[in-house]
């Protein structure tokens, strides 16, 4: 019963919220989330890497260590994505963002906060960091076609990831006015993307329910079995394996949709918001199973 309970407290917080961002969207067709996206995108986000990563006790062994084993559980996302896109004949270069990038920053690092506490925040990060920066590299060269080191020089994220590895690496004491500051901006931004993500959710139409079901259920399905597989190949354990498999388990991130709409043609972009649509429906099904596992199994 304690483990229902818990799995109760983790994931209610989460849901509550992006149902309060769907009213609002529902509600006001002209909500505007332009504030929510500048101040997540340039100061709420590299300030939430900078302390989950540097206040939460996570060495820079172990954000190596997940940061090298996202990148293998993604090349797992891919093969199989790329399986899944040549059959329904897709686009595979700008339609395979929302399958290999789920939505480890809204959504996975306040489930891992809620599931682990701190010491599962740092790990969740250290994975969203990886995610970030395929976003603005290898997200913006399948959407574009070409890279562009300006984007990557802009992103704002990145330097919060450089910030903290900095901070790991010389292993110095962040000053408590600096923790304190990125501590609220933290959580300011938690709260503000998981609205948005329901304000996007209200918005966002699905073109096809047959490939977008088939694509989303790669993603929220396929993702978990693919992490849960690697984690057993690895040997991992404890909360950073449950940290991992939570990870794997989440949605298509909406950034994906944000930089398909910036640099892909308008039909590519709908499948991408039909992928995002229906896997974020499913996840709220899959995401309770998923973390029920991780918490019964990884603690």
């Amino acid at each position: 019963m304690d483990l229902y309970i818990k799995l109760v407290d983790v994931l209610f917080p989460v849901f509550f919220v992006i149902g309060i961002g769907y009213y609002i969207g529902k509600k006001d067709s002209n909500f505007d989330t332009n504030f929510i996206t500048n101040f997540a995108g340039n100061i709420g986000t590299p300030a939430m890497i900078f302390y989950t990563i540097t206040s939460t006790g996570v060495s820079l062994n172990t954000f190596v260590e997940y940061f090298i084993y996202s990148f293998v559980i993604i090349t797992g996302f891919s093969i199989v994505g790329i399986i899944f896109l040549l059959i329904l004949k897709k686009d595979i270069v700008s339609e395979l963002p929302p399958l290999i990038l789920p939505n480890t920053g809204n959504m996975g690092i306040p489930i891992c906060l809620f599931a682990y506490g701190n010491a599962g925040l740092g790990v969740a990060s250290a994975i969203a960091s990886v995610i970030i920066l395929l976003h603005f590299t290898l997200g913006v060269l399948l959407a574009k076609k070409s890279f562009s080191l300006k984007i990557l020089i802009k992103n704002m994220p990145i330097y919060g990831i450089i910030a903290a590895v900095i901070v790991l690496y010389f292993n110095w004491n962040v000053p408590g006015y600096i923790e304190n500051t990125t501590f609220l901006l933290t959580y300011a931004t938690i709260f503000l993307v998981l609205m948005s993500l329901g304000v996007a959710l209200s918005r966002l139409k699905v073109v096809s329910w047959t490939h977008a079901s088939i694509l989303g259920a790669v993603r929220v399905i396929v993702g978990p079995i693919i992490g849960f597989y690697f984690i057993k190949i690895l040997d991992l354990s404890g909360y950073p394996a449950g940290v991992l498999l939570i990870q794997s388990c989440m949605p298509s991130a909406v950034l994906t949709y944000l930089v398909g709409s910036m640099y892909s043609e308008k039909k590519v972009v709908d499948n991408i918001a039909s992928v995002i649509v229906s896997s974020t429906l499913m996840s709220f099904i899959t995401i309770p199973i998923v973390v029920f596992f991780s918490l019964k199994y990884f603690v």
